[in-house]
């Protein structure tokens, strides 16, 4: 059988495939020219990310295609529906990336509440100049002690929910179907312990939470001012897993007038180009949906789709 490797994999990942015996065409094929190169090589599978774009009229036009993988933990490039109604199979990875958008999270959290995103555009400029009066201005709070609300349970949200333990906060979860979450904590030498989360309403956990992290991967949901308004003052909102989960003009409101005090975006309704307000507010911590970008994520995610993908088309 043959894949198709359009956005890249790792050298684990292709020697797991290959030794099962699959043919490899490891190659960067324009969206324009996908549909003839499938058809034209017979490709029975294909490797992407979030960038290709497979829809209803590619599926309908490469008759060969029988599985889907994506690299990425958000799905909205791929029409998932049609295919598996069609007969093909759809995979992805949560698994592997799970650590290093909990990372972000924290590193995009760390940041907002010690004012980093703030101090490092002023520092430059006023840093020799006004050094005692930044001291003054970007004095933070710390993270110990306060509550994170996680909306959605999968693997995302408990990576997350590990460092926040850690770091000595309380975790409340919800999900619109799953009613617990099994969190263990794996330390250096060995050790280990094991925290049950039991979910709790939506609007418990918007409401008591002074940190919000999306984790839903369901383009229905989003985040809006009437969820904003039963907010506490001064909350802070985080989406690191899928753009459209949060309005963002909704967002820069609530910045404005209230009850939102830090807010911080790895992906964005409008990708690849977010808005222009957005990117121009110096109250956002802002990232280029690099969620999933760490070198040890992409190798466990690799290694995840081949073995996936050996399973179901062998």
């Amino acid at each position: 059988m043959k894949i198709l490797v359009n956005e890249g994999i790792t050298q684990e990942g292709v020697v797991i495939l290959e030794d099962k015996g699959f043919e490899l065409l490891i190659t960067k094929v324009a969206q324009e020219q996908l549909e003839n190169f499938i058809n034209e090589n017979s490709v029975d599978a294909i490797l992407i990310k979030n960038r290709t774009q497979i829809q209803q009229e590619l599926i309908d036009a490469c008759p060969s295609l029988k599985l889907i993988a994506s690299g990425s933990t958000s799905m909205d490039n791929v029409d998932v529906q049609y295919a598996i109604d069609n007969g093909i199979q759809v995979v992805n990875s949560q698994e592997g990336s799970a650590n290093a958008i909990a990372e972000l999270i924290f590193a995009h959290l760390s940041g907002m509440v010690r004012n980093l995103h703030l101090s490092n555009r002023e520092m430059p400029l006023e840093g020799d100049m006004n050094f005692k009066g930044l001291q003054k201005l970007y004095r933070g709070i710390e993270l110990k002690g306060k509550t994170l609300g996680l909306i959605g349970i999968n693997p995302t949200s408990i990576a997350t929910a590990k460092i926040a333990i850690g770091l000595g906060m309380k975790v409340l979860i919800t999900d619109p179907e799953e009613t617990e979450a099994s969190v263990e904590l794996e330390f250096f030498d060995g050790q280990t312990i094991q925290f049950e989360l039991n979910a709790i309403p939506f609007d418990e956990v918007i409401s008591e939470s002074d940190f919000i992290s999306v984790h839903l991967y369901n383009r229905d949901f989003k985040l809006g001012e009437s969820e904003f308004d039963k907010m506490k003052d001064g909350v802070g909102i985080v989406n690191c897993v899928q753009g459209g989960l949060v309005d963002e003009v909704a967002l820069v409101k609530a910045m404005e007038k209230g009850p939102i005090r830090y807010a911080a975006l790895d992906s964005f309704e409008n990708e690849p180009n977010p808005e222009i307000q957005l990117l121009m507010n110096p109250n956002l911590s802002l990232s280029p949906k690099i969620s999933n970008a760490t070198n040890e994520a992409q190798e466990r995610v690799s290694i995840e789709l081949a073995n996936q993908i050996s399973t179901l088309l062998s």
